[in-house]
């Protein structure tokens, strides 16, 4: 057996302890180094969610905040109103008259709306103005002190409910204070933005044009004449004192409805059309003539469905509407039904441009040239309707040249009343069976009624049946100039209620720099 040498041995061994060493640091190297953690990647939300939560959660504490206590009770006058904020996208201002009805006025643009509800008239205050008239004359100062003083009232608790109603609701969502915090701040600015924009809009003419609904009976009586609404304009306090004296009225001991003072100055004509057969439509203008105090009726046609002889007895009604009825035959009226209203006291059938004098003004007008009881609703037009009209116009020239000219012309087609424009300040017309006005390129203004019929029985057929409208026309009575205008429509099956809308002229409205009495433009021309 061969023998190794001592320096081989010597040798291996050296290089078996290099590589155990190397070996052992090796191990102690990996077994000291520590695993690093895993890094989990996690989804960070985006922001417009959370902007919307949060605007979703201050927009409801607020108006529930508003809801709660966002309220303040303030005596206006003899009257105790309460003042409320309430979210809205229109804007203005509602007067609620409880049980009669409510006023609407377009003071501002802001999605907030003002809410005035008339609770009950102080008898103690309502008693003081009766046994002292003479506070009368103070009444608008008190009243516009009062109005200052509440709405200064209401805006300082509709920050604190506002605020207090987001932070509330912010708390009990996010359960985190600064989040809370932050729902208040934005609900503060949010209202102190719409306030800005309340303030930047505000129209206090806004009481020239109220828009009344509720009882029909009563709406004259709140809405005004004509007269003080175009003559006292520049004065916003009177018209809110006149606002309030009327709604006294109504709440006196008697608790009777007040009835309608018509102004000796104004001649008030109420534009009726498209009556289609509508039996319920007699009652409705009956009531408009009594409750304005109507001097004369204009049917501007479509009285009939079919203008058959079998349905003349249908007219029979207008000889005891209590006015004077001017007339003209529209396309479902026939010759028959023309004849019919001819021999009928009281009642004036114009036709071919024939003129008459009715309560102070002077008419003329003409009948529909077509008989087309089965034409839509829509514009007939056609070079018929514009032969009628300029027959019409020239017929108004005739009256013009002959020193009586003609106040108010009257056709059933709007096509062929537009050709009358700049011979006649207004001419009337139906046929569209919705309510249009607008003054013409030289200055004629043209009247569009709506159906006082509600579209006839045809109207039943939908899911819910057209609106009764008819309107009330307030010209002065020396110049004959339009001065206002109520937009009447009731709706509903029932039909005892009213929307009643006040509109004045541009001429008529503040700073057009033209008092309502005076003429703009010679007499027979347009205005």
């Amino acid at each position: 057996m061969a023998r190794v040498p001592a320096a081989a041995t010597a040798a291996a061994h050296r290089i078996g302890s290099r590589a155990r060493t190397a070996s052992r640091a090796l191990t102690r190297r990996y077994r000291d180094r520590r695993a690093l953690p895993e890094v989990e990647l996690v989804p960070q939300p985006h922001p417009f969610p959370r902007a919307l939560g949060l605007l979703c959660v201050v927009l409801l504490g607020a108006w529930l905040g508003l809801l709660i206590v966002g309220n303040v009770r303030v005596p206006v006058g003899p009257m105790n109103t309460t003042m409320t904020l309430r979210p809205s996208l229109a804007g203005g201002t509602k007067i609620n008259v409880s049980p009669l009805g409510a006023l609407e006025l377009r003071s501002h643009e802001a999605p907030l709306r003002l809410d005035v509800d008339v609770d009950q008239l102080d008898p103690v205050r309502a008693q003081a103005l009766v046994d002292h008239p003479e506070r009368l004359s103070g009444l608008q100062d008190e009243v516009a002190h009062d109005v200052e003083h509440g709405t200064l009232d209401l805006a300082v608790r509709s920050c604190i409910a506002v605020v207090s109603g987001a932070t509330a609701l912010g708390l009990a969502v996010y359960r985190r204070p600064r989040r809370a915090l932050a729902a208040g701040g934005l609900a503060l600015t949010l209202l102190a933005a719409s306030g800005a924009t309340a303030f930047a809009t505000w129209n206090p003419n806004s009481v020239l044009e109220p828009k009344f609904s509720g009882l029909l009976s009563s709406a004259p009586s709140l809405v005004g004449n004509a007269r003080s609404i175009v003559s006292e304009f520049d004065v916003y306090q009177k018209e809110l004192a006149r606002l309030v004296t009327n709604v006294t009225k109504l709440y006196d001991v008697t608790s009777t409805l007040p009835t309608y003072q018509p102004d000796p100055s104004t001649i008030r004509v109420l534009h009726v059309s498209d009556i289609h057969l509508n039996p319920a439509s007699w009652k409705i203008i009956a009531s408009l003539v009594e409750q304005y105090d109507i001097n004369v009726i204009v049917d501007s046609g479509d009285t009939m469905d079919h203008g058959t002889a079998a349905e003349n007895g249908f007219l029979d009604p207008i000889a005891d509407l209590g006015a004077p009825y001017v007339w003209v035959r529209g396309n479902h009226d026939s010759l028959l039904t023309q004849r019919y209203l001819e021999h009928m006291k009281n009642v004036h059938v114009l036709d071919g441009g024939r003129a008459v004098t009715v309560a102070g003004l002077r008419f003329a007008g003409i009948g529909d040239p077509q008989f087309t009881p089965d034409r839509a609703v829509t514009p007939g037009g056609g070079p018929a309707e514009e032969l009628a009209g300029a027959r019409l116009a020239s017929a108004l020239q005739d009256q013009q040249a002959a020193g009586t000219p003609v106040d108010i012309a009257i056709a059933h087609e709007p096509s062929a009343a537009r050709e009358t424009d700049g011979e006649v300040p207004m001419v009337l017309a139906g046929h569209l069976h919705h309510e249009e006005m607008e003054v013409m390129k030289y200055g004629t203004r043209l009247r569009v009624e709506g159906s006082t019929g509600g579209s006839g029985l045809r109207a039943v057929e939908g899911k819910y049946p057209d609106p009764i409208e008819a309107s009330i026309l307030y010209l002065d009575r020396d110049t004959r100039r339009l001065q206002a205008w109520d937009e009447i429509k009731l709706g509903g099956l029932g039909l005892t209620t009213a929307e009643v809308s006040r509109h004045l002229p541009k001429e008529n409205q503040p700073g057009a720099g033209l008092p309502a009495t005076q003429s703009p433009t010679p007499s027979g021309t347009a205005p």
